[in-house]
């Protein structure tokens, strides 16, 4: 079996797959074909790509001849020949035409971001691996913007409180972030409507924001759900009085396949002093706060609003070597002994990533939630 690994287009800056990943593929009897300068922007050389056994194609070879693509974005994957096999991050869930487009064409298409939140997939959960490096760098982008300081400074001049941080959502950005911000000496808030990170909030030396009433998260998966009417204007109530008194906000709530809930309001943000910064994680799926923009530093009242959910990829590095090993992991399942596919359905994680296969759209979740038939 031939795997191809795709030049990702910009903006995007990591790679598929990393020559150390590349060399343990390679013992697997796995050819893998890697386009010219795909590592480039991730800091991997073509001659590293070689070293590790990988062959340096152009795109059109690949789309040729290779049995399974890799490319994380969707751009030009399509190419691939007829049957071909696509793994990537596709968010089939927000896409669902472009995946009734590539059953049409016969893909079989693994998007890593469906799989299953269980104990035995977090080696290959990329959302996870991702999210902690984008939950880092969040804080450091918000060190950088912020005006002031953000841990106490006592000096001659004077004395400086440290930073007050507010972050939203205790999943894995969340917690990472609440790490970051208290290493740089800030106090830090959480909130989350699940009751049962509050122990892991707490151990990190946050406050935890409770709110009651929460709908029942822990039969979906590892993945937050929609909450009551009633629930979110307690919420938002409880929202508004600690984010007048923060200083930096980070936000992280999304839900599968929906818009992401609007946690931070205008009113909220004309009521943070000027100077503060607020990072919104969820600005691909639209954004935790009314007034943020995806890709965009949205100025308003004197209040930065910096929408950017690729964070991880300005840690190319290492964002590509953990995302390695997850396909990597993934890839043990459907790759047999002698180095060809072996698509088990049986398998839970195999059946919950896989979206197209023989022509139509087979995962339960992209026919739930975005009403296509299989």
């Amino acid at each position: 079996m031939i795997i191809g690994v795709l030049k990702e287009q910009a903006p995007e800056t990591r790679v598929s797959l990393v020559p150390e990943v590349v060399a343990a593929l390679v013992k697997m009897n796995v050819q893998v074909w890697v386009e010219k300068n795909a590592g480039e922007t991730s800091f991997y050389s073509d001659k590293s790509y070689m070293d590790a056994g990988a062959e340096i194609k152009d795109a059109g070879s690949i789309f040729a001849s290779a049995d399974m693509v890799l490319s994380i974005q969707t751009a030009n994957v399509a190419n691939a020949k007829p049957g071909a096999v696509l793994m990537g991050v596709y968010q089939p869930l927000f896409n669902p035409r472009l995946m009734q487009q590539w059953a049409d064409k016969g893909f079989t298409v693994f998007s890593l971001d469906t799989i299953p939140r269980t104990t035995r997939a977090q080696s290959m959960d990329v959302l996870s691996s991702q999210a902690n490096i984008a939950g880092y760098k969040a804080v450091l982008l918000a060190a950088s913007k912020y005006c002031r300081y953000f841990p106490m400074f006592m000096t001659a001049a004077g004395s400086i409180p440290p930073a007050k941080v507010l972050i939203l959502g205790a999943g894995v950005a969340g917690l990472q972030a609440i790490a970051t911000a208290k290493r740089l000496g800030a106090v830090v808030e959480v909130f989350d409507t699940r009751p049962a990170v509050k122990e892991e909030v707490m151990s990190l030396g946050a406050k935890f924001v409770e709110v009651e009433g929460a709908a029942d998260a822990s039969k979906a998966g590892g993945y937050a759900v929609e909450q009551s009417e009633d629930f979110q204007n307690k919420q938002r109530d409880m929202i508004h009085q600690h984010a007048k008194k923060s200083d930096i906000i980070i936000t992280t709530a999304q839900i599968p396949g929906r818009k992401a809930p609007i946690l931070i309001t205008r009113a909220m943000i004309e009521d943070m002093r000027a100077g503060s910064v607020i990072i919104d994680l969820a600005s691909v799926t639209g954004g935790n706060t009314d007034l943020t923009e995806n890709d965009t530093t949205v100025m308003h009242n004197g209040v930065a609003i910096i929408g950017n959910s690729a964070l991880a990829a300005t840690a190319p590095a290492d964002a590509s070597k953990l995302y390695s090993k997850n396909v990597l992991n993934f890839a043990k399942l459907i790759i047999s002994k002698e180095g060809g596919l072996n698509l088990n359905f049986e398998d839970d994680l195999v059946k919950g990533t896989c979206i197209t296969h023989d022509g139509k759209i087979v995962n339960d979740r992209v026919i739930a939630l975005s009403g296509v038939t299989a």
